[in-house]
């Protein structure tokens, strides 16, 4: 039969080169780097990384829900892409600090983040999303690759307070031709300093395939900034734990940053704005979807003999409870008044913003029923 995938797919289905510790099937293979990272990882410990993936997977088809229900401005799609999400959150230590971009709702779903704090800001009806201080998590990042400087310059605090957290770095394969990550680099190097990039090698950033932009793995470029990677499954999240574990205590110990290529699919559109119909073919979604994350974990603990079917009942009620949670918020949340997006801006008076809000208040005052006031 002939092999009908894009390049693109052709590309990414050669990933034996990958480590990983589950196969497609779910069943545990070895892997000399990754054993000693997840030796201590049991079936109790899987059940609990596993409803935070199957929690992560209904609230992202929920956010799609409700942006073509009108209810949020945007929404962009994870699934496919919960096991390095949720899996290198779990390998993290509660303080470590992790930076998104707008797709990491699994590190989110981690860290305990609220279900209305997933949809207010699509909805527009706040600044940010959450304190990042309260659950170690920074509000995710728009800019492309923007966070990775973010993830630098905390990690250079935490080296000059003298702590052991780290800083984690998380963008796309698309993010890694953007300078802002390449500079990163740089200066995580040049200092030594607690930080892991995770990349997220989804094979598509936006429309373009990911080998039009790296004719190699993307692993390989961060030993030429002198640091160490791995390239690992990342649809298998006993994986992407262990080599999280790894990458985190080489960062931890003093020895520098280190650097993820977590290879896995964008099995959605980029945004809700999207038609990734018009640029990949049917099949290449097909092919994927058979490595799909949560069955793979899911096989492997039913052969643990920790999943049947009162689990399974009860991971769908804590997701109908988020996601409803999720709904409740954002569809009674009342419109802001229009100038408070001046609100919180700068900490200080500043005089340009007030001029801004004062020009603004006389556009809104042209409108029927003066929407300034």
């Amino acid at each position: 039969m002939t092999d009908t995938l894009t390049p693109a797919a052709a590309l990414a289905s050669d990933t034996e080169d990958v480590a990983r510790l589950l196969d497609h099937e779910g069943r545990r293979v070895r892997d000399e780097r990754l054993d000693p990272w997840a030796a201590d990882v049991d079936a109790p410990m899987l059940r609990q990384v596993y409803r935070d993936m199957f929690l992560s997977r209904r609230l992202d088809a929920e956010g799609v829900a409700l942006q073509r229900q009108g209810h949020l401005g945007l929404w962009a799609p994870a699934q496919g892409q919960e096991a390095v999400q949720v899996g290198t959150a779990w390998a993290c230590h509660d303080d470590d600090f992790l930076f998104p971009s707008y797709r990491e709702i699994g590190i989110e779903v981690v860290r305990g983040v609220q279900p209305k704090d997933f949809v207010m800001v699509w909805h527009g009806a706040q600044h940010a999303s959450w304190n990042p201080f309260d659950v170690h998590v920074a509000n995710p990042q728009i800019i492309i690759g923007a966070q990775s400087l973010h993830a630098v310059g905390y990690a250079m605090g935490i080296q000059r307070d003298g702590g052991d957290q780290v800083a984690v770095a998380y963008f796309g394969d698309g993010a890694t031709s953007q300078g802002d990550v390449n500079e990163a680099m740089i200066f995580a190097a040049s200092y030594g300093v607690p930080v892991v990039f995770v990349c997220s090698n989804n094979q598509w950033a936006i429309s373009e395939p990911v080998q039009l932009q790296s004719r190699t793995p993307i692993s390989h470029r961060a030993p030429g900034f002198g640091i160490p990677s791995l390239r690992v499954d990342g649809n298998d999240v006993l994986a992407c734990i262990a080599a999280m574990r790894w990458a985190a205590d080489h960062a931890r110990s003093g020895r520098g940053p280190a650097y993820l290529e977590a290879v896995t699919y964008r099995v959605g559109p980029h945004t809700t704005s999207d038609d990734p119909t018009r640029y990949r073919d049917a099949d290449e979604v097909v092919h994927w979807k058979a490595r799909d994350p949560l069955a793979r974990v899911e096989s492997y603990l039913r052969s643990l003999g920790a999943f049947d079917d009162a689990f399974a009942q009860t991971l769908t009620a804590d997701a109908d409870r988020f996601t409803a949670a999720m709904r409740s918020a954002v569809v009674g949340a009342e419109a802001p008044e229009p100038l408070r997006v001046f609100d919180q801006v700068y900490a200080e008076p500043h005089s340009g913003l007030d001029e801004q809000r004062a020009r603004f208040a006389v556009y809104l005052d042209g409108f029927s029923g003066g929407a300034a006031r």
